[in-house]
């Protein structure tokens, strides 16, 4: 568990899964041979073998006024074709309580977007049926996020599970607002739209008593692809639109002090972006 201190929002990462391996599939032009080369990923993002570290976790941001979870990762008791991340029976909700954060405790719940292991734990089985699992927040979608995935997912049919297990139930109990890409949640926290990895995709910058970071969600999978931004997803909607928006992302925040925190960031899962003399890198 890392924990983060902007001005007077603290953000706190619940891991899900880490693991190390397995992530070719997403990023195909990650080789061991590529990464390797790569000096500064060793050894919180790689092992000496070039094999990628990844995480799926969730972030809390607690502000003075709000109590805000940003993705809900996989999920347990969810069929899914991916090994690891089928009928899972994790300690997430007894993971987040230990922190200090029971799951009726939010007010808001973010989805940067609607894929598959940001969506999970939405909901949670209760008496054989899919019921919200942050029984009193509100849950935000991006309307562009949405708009694809209610017409999309009808021809995807392991997307339909997804649908019917994760999202669906949120709209029948009435707990969904969707929102633009530049919605304010609070004084401190507001998206930014990162367009891309999907057609509605959303970063989340925070600001308060002037410290300032950024939660990137999928527009950056892994720090490789800082230093490689022509680097896509294989699960990128758009990728030419995806590396665009990375390479945005890079210019902007690189040799500031916004503090970069990576959705599949591994521990410690957070840096400073600095230029060097090969291009971008990441500072821990």
């Amino acid at each position: 568990m890392n924990t983060w201190q902007i001005g007077d929002v603290k953000v706190t990462r619940v891991i899900e899964l880490e693991v190390t391996g397995g992530s070719r599939f997403i990023l195909p032009d990650a080789t061991p041979e590529r990464v390797q080369r790569i000096r500064w990923l060793f050894p919180h993002f790689m092992n000496e073998a070039g094999k990628l570290i990844m995480s799926i976790h969730a972030l809390i941001v607690e502000t003075p006024e709000q109590l805000i979870m940003v993705d809900t990762c996989l999920g347990n008791d969810k069929e899914r074709l991916i090994p690891g991340w089928n009928m899972r029976q994790g300690s997430f909700l007894q993971d987040i309580a230990a922190a200090g954060y029971p799951r009726e405790s939010f007010d808001t719940v973010l989805c940067t977007h609607l894929h598959v292991d940001h969506v999970g734990w939405n909901t949670m089985l209760i008496a054989g049926q899919w019921k919200p699992t942050f029984s009193n927040a509100q849950y935000l979608f991006g309307k562009k996020e949405w708009e694809y995935w209610k017409f999309a997912g009808k021809r995807d049919t392991e997307y339909q599970k997804v649908m019917a297990d994760s999202i669906r139930p949120i709209f029948d109990s009435k707990m969904v607002k969707l929102v633009e890409p530049d919605y304010k949640i609070c004084h401190e926290v507001w998206l930014e739209p990162t367009p891309g990895h999907t057609p509605g995709h959303v970063s989340v910058r925070i600001s308060s008593g002037g410290e300032d970071a950024l939660i990137t969600g999928d527009c950056i999978h892994h720090p490789c692809q800082i230093a490689n931004p022509e680097w896509g997803s294989s699960a990128d909607h758009d990728r030419a639109e995806a590396r665009r928006t990375r390479s945005s992302m890079l210019e902007r925040y690189t040799d500031t002090s916004v503090l970069i925190i990576g959705t599949h960031f591994a521990t410690p899962a957070s840096g400073y972006l600095r230029r060097d003399k090969e291009g971008y890198r990441l500072k821990t």
